[in-house]
């Protein structure tokens, strides 16, 4: 394979795929990345401000997005959103379905029931509403490539954050469950791990600076991650490069999981 077409493999130009959480963060980067790579890039996220804002810097940068404002546990907007794609671009090639929150950190015998259902209904719940929607045109329409964010907390646990833990578990089993049943429809379903990474939710975390040292010397690296370096995992999933990516995991947590 000459350079050229290896780096064609990574190329999304004219595919319309959708961001969940797109305002900030993760969700933020990877729209950006995408949409450079010549992506037509549907924003969602609960706050238009801040999606609205992720859509002005890729036009500003010569790409192309729309905003559509979604709450992912709403079954009826992640079905209007998957419609907005398709009838602004012509389709739906891609997804990256990353909205989440931490939820709060308790002992599980201390965690009240409607915070454990909010962390569950919107990390995993939310998740597989957007996956009902895209992987039902997805089949239809000759495939496409659909990442899942879920975390290192997917694969192994963590103090004092059981609904999170459980939500990320569950997001790779239901990554596994869709990426079995939908394959031969042409669809990959993947899912990205990362480990501690310098967001918005994780600032919120970490304001601490003795919680933050901590975070970053749990990392093999020494450091936490940035949100572009796990947006580069997710573009090459859902490029052609990753044409034999099927179910799987694929941790960007500065080693963690080698640990």
């Amino acid at each position: 394979m000459t350079t050229a077409a290896a780096y064609a493999r990574l190329d999304l130009t004219g595919r319309s795929i959708i961001v969940t959480g797109a305002g900030s963060g993760l969700g933020r980067a990877t729209a950006q990345l995408i949409a450079a790579r010549g992506a037509l890039v549907t924003v969602a996220d609960v706050n238009a401000e801040a999606g609205g804002a992720t859509v002005a810097e890729i036009e500003a940068a010569g790409g192309t997005a729309q905003f559509v404002a979604t709450d992912i546990t709403d079954e009826s907007a992640v079905r209007d959103l998957v419609a907005a794609a398709v009838s602004a671009y012509g389709g739906l090639h891609g997804a990256h379905n990353n909205a989440g929150i931490n939820g709060p950190a308790a002992l599980a015998g201390d965690l009240g029931y409607d915070q454990w259902r909010q962390v569950l209904d919107i990390n995993l719940n939310g998740v597989f509403l957007c996956l009902k929607y895209e992987l039902a045109h997805m089949k239809e329409n000759g495939g496409g490539s659909i990442v899942n964010t879920a975390s290192t907390a997917a694969a192994i646990a963590y103090p004092n954050i059981p609904a999170y833990v459980a939500s990320k578990h569950g997001v790779l089993g239901v990554t596994r469950q869709a990426a079995l049943d939908y394959i031969r429809y042409g669809v990959r379903v993947n899912a990205v791990l990362p480990g501690s990474v310098w967001t918005p939710l994780a600032e919120s975390a970490l304001k601490d600076p003795e919680i933050r040292a901590k975070a970053e010397s749990a990392q093999p690296i020494g450091r936490l991650g940035e949100p572009h370096e796990i947006a580069e995992m997710v573009a090459w999933l859902l490029s052609d490069a990753a044409s034999f990516a099927v179910g799987s995991p694929f941790f960007v947590d500065g080693g963690v999981n080698a640990g």
